[in-house]
């Protein structure tokens, strides 16, 4: 990703319209939800429960991912506003994610424990792991597990860790 391509999306010089803008749209989307997440982030730090916070704002993380395809009319916003409603497949992974049934009963299963956890380092973990291996969504689960992480982090005062991926 270049600096010159985060700049772009940035602005609000874009044209939602122009479909051949795959890369912007998906830059364009992860910088607003970003933002949505440091809202969140700023409530948390404000003292209120993590785990709460996180439950009433991952879905809106999620709408503001896909804000751009929403606006230039590639997916519905209807559908970004629930849980996945069918099987997902993840690639180049063994992990079969649970059947959207399942989901219903993990998710705030899930919150629940987010919430009753004091240790920041271990809502963390748990809350990445779990959303992932639950994979709530049909795509975005890694971005908005890191997002969710993040918040369970800087609720013990930790650093916002940036995971790299090479190779």
């Amino acid at each position: 990703m270049s600096r010159n391509l985060i700049e772009k999306a940035r602005s609000e010089n874009w044209n939602p319209e122009d479909k051949s803008q795959g890369n912007e749209m998906a830059v364009k989307g992860y910088f607003k939800s970003f933002n949505n997440v440091t809202r969140s982030i700023e409530l948390i730090l404000n003292g209120e429960n993590a785990g709460v916070i996180v439950r009433n704002h991952h879905k809106q993380w999620y709408s503001e991912l896909f804000s751009s395809s929403i606006e230039a009319g590639i997916l519905k916003q209807i559908d970004m506003t629930a849980y996945r409603d069918g099987r997902v497949f993840i690639r180049g992974s063994k992990h079969t994610a649970p059947d959207k049934e399942a989901v219903k009963d993990m998710m705030p299963a899930l919150f629940e424990l987010l919430e009753e956890e004091t240790e920041a380092s271990v809502r963390a973990v748990l809350g990445h792991f779990m959303f992932v291996f639950t994979h709530p969504y049909m795509d975005g689960n890694g971005r908005i597990g890191r997002f969710l992480m993040n918040a369970m982090l800087a609720s013990g005062g930790y650093p916002w860790a940036v995971i790299s991926v090479n190779g």
